[in-house]
Parts: structure tokens; sequence; C-alpha cells
């Protein structure tokens, strides 16, 4: 049979030589002595998987146009440092990937990066706006801030936040919302929380009451009141379900779960990490509860496998878990 036309998936190599090969990405895209680079071209010429990781690297530089700043920035701390040791796994978890994925990268950097307030994987800080709001960012969150004479706007980009809105004289008032890619939440003097997916935004309201528009849709605006929540597209907002603090859990450092898919309660935990947790197919339906700290996501690793009928596998010195049957 003819292999024209035939897709081939990228053949596995040794996490720890990918672990090497977005080792020397970064080192290069620092801007390496002439003796680094002679020392990476014999490291990629020492077997022939060392040969095809390296490939697979370039390829990868020329998927990006480059190593994009916000991995680079970090390679220029030679000492092992926390940020280019989390780049270096994140880097390295791509190139375990098929080169069809690699372009997402590229729109995470460009959206991310630019911000005037974000937070790391696993980072959660509280930031004090001008017009004294509260702001408290979960883990991988990155917003803009948009303050005038006639509004006070919060762009929020990627990520999670819980805000307490400050009272405005009501001579000088301006009103307070954030925006999404889903929609406009107007504050009226409130404690609330979104959080933002790929598709969808999500609103819980603890305090005072939220006005939502849809960006493509303005004549269904919906009021939510404490101790509601919804999620919501550009087009339709959804059912609106009962909320209570438990939403905003994370502001105390824990993850709760109620009977949670344990592949949802990987890729939450996965929020508050550098890698991938990873779950089998044959236990991704198990039903997890109880409240785990994600603090120390290792340690929720250790309470999740020490009461449920699984185990946690680890590659990439443990950037890469994956959650399979006991």
């Amino acid at each position: 049979m003819s292999e024209v036309g035939v897709m081939r998936r990228p053949e596995a190599i040794d996490p720890l030589i990918l672990d090497e090969a977005a080792d020397w990405l970064m080192l290069l895209g620092a801007g390496a002595t002439d003796e680094e680079r002679r020392a990476c071209e014999r490291w990629s010429k020492r077997s022939p998987e060392h040969t095809r990781a390296w490939a697979r690297a370039q390829l990868l530089l020329n998927k990006l146009g480059g190593l994009p700043s916000a991995l680079a920035m970090p390679a220029l701390n030679r000492e092992p440092a926390a940020g280019r040791r989390a780049a270096i796994t994140r880097l390295a978890a791509i190139l375990a990937l098929a080169p069809a994925s690699w372009g997402i990268w590229k729109v995470i950097a460009a959206q991310d990066w630019i911000t005037d307030c974000r937070t790391a994987v696993g980072e959660q800080r509280v930031m004090h706006l001008a017009d004294n709001s509260v702001v408290t960012l979960n883990t991988a969150t990155a917003f803009n801030v948009h303050f005038n004479s006639t509004q006070r706007n919060i762009n929020l980009r990627s990520g999670e936040i819980l805000i307490q809105t400050a009272r405005e004289a009501t001579a000088n008032y301006r009103p307070f919302s954030v925006s999404t890619t889903q929609g406009l939440m107007e504050a009226l003097g409130t404690r609330f929380s979104v959080r933002v997916y790929d598709e969808t935004t999500h609103l819980a309201v603890l305090e005072g009451a939220v006005k939502i528009t849809p960006n493509q849709n303005a004549l269904q605006q919906q009021v939510l009141h404490a101790g509601e929540q919804v999620t919501f597209t550009k087009n339709a907002i959804g059912e609106i379900t009962a909320a209570d603090n438990v939403v905003v859990a994370w502001t105390e450092g824990m993850l709760v779960a109620d009977r949670m898919r344990l592949a949802d309660f990987a890729a939450e935990l996965s929020r508050y990490r550098s890698g991938i947790v990873h779950v089998d197919p044959a236990v991704a339906q198990v039903r997890v509860s109880g409240a785990f700290p994600l603090r120390d996501t290792d340690k929720a690793l250790a309470m999740l496998v020490s009461t449920y009928p699984v185990d946690a596998q680890t590659r990439l010195r443990g950037h890469w878990i994956t959650l399979v049957a006991r």
C-alpha cells in the first residue's frame, strides 16, 4: 500500500531527552555562546533518539516563528531558577505533543503576556485597584485594567478572579464591569467571581447583583443576585443555579470536590501545577469527593491515591502525571 498521504503519529521520544531538548532551546533562545552551540550539536548527535528530539524542537521553532519571549526571558538567568525550570517543563510538554497542537501556544502567548496584571501557574495574589476595589487572582490569570472618568473595567483574558467592588460617591459614580470574550458583567455593588473558559464565562454572585450582557446578543440581558451562578456564551445565558462560598474555596487554598469526575478533578488540579495531569480513560469516571490542598498539589495527589483505587505514574521528573487504575 502506498504511504503517500498517510498521516503518521510522531514517534514517541524518551521524556528525559525531550526535557534536555527543551533546555537547549531555552539556552539557544537566550543567546548561546559558540561553545554552547557546538555542545548542543554534539548532544543532538548522541543517538538517533536525540536527533529526532532536536529535529522536533527545530520544527517547533519554525512553526512558532521563534521562541516566544515569555519562555525565552527566564533563560537569561543561567542559574537554576524556578521560572526557568517551569518554562523548560512547559516546552518539554509541548514537544511531547503532536506538531498539529503546537500552534495553540502562539495564541496563549499573545493573550497572556501583554496584560497589566497576571499570575503564574500555581500563584495567587490580591490586588487593590485605584478605586479601592479588591481583586483576588487565581492561578494562571491575566487581565487588563481600564479606568477613566466614565468607567471602571477589568478585561479578563484568562483564569479566574474574585472581586469586591468599592463604593463611589454618587456625584462621581462610574460603573464597574468585567469584560470577557463572551460578554460584559456590570456590578451593582457586589462581591462576585468570574472564570473564563475557551468558549464560555462562568459568573457566581456572592453579594449584591451583577448584570450580564452577551457580546453577540445584547437583547438577552440577565441580572444575577447573591447566591446565584451561571455560565454564558457570546450568544446565550445558561440556566441559573445556586452558588455559595464553595465556588471560591480556591481563595482559601482548597479544591472542594463533591462527586466530581476524576477527569474533571485532574483538569482542575492541573491549573495549579506546572506540567500535565493526564487521566487514563479507564478511571476517568471515578467520582471524587473531599477537600484537597491547592498550594501543595503533590500532597493533593497523595491524598487522592491513598483514598481512591488509582495510582499516579510519574514522568518528566514529576511534571507529567498519569492517573491509572490500581
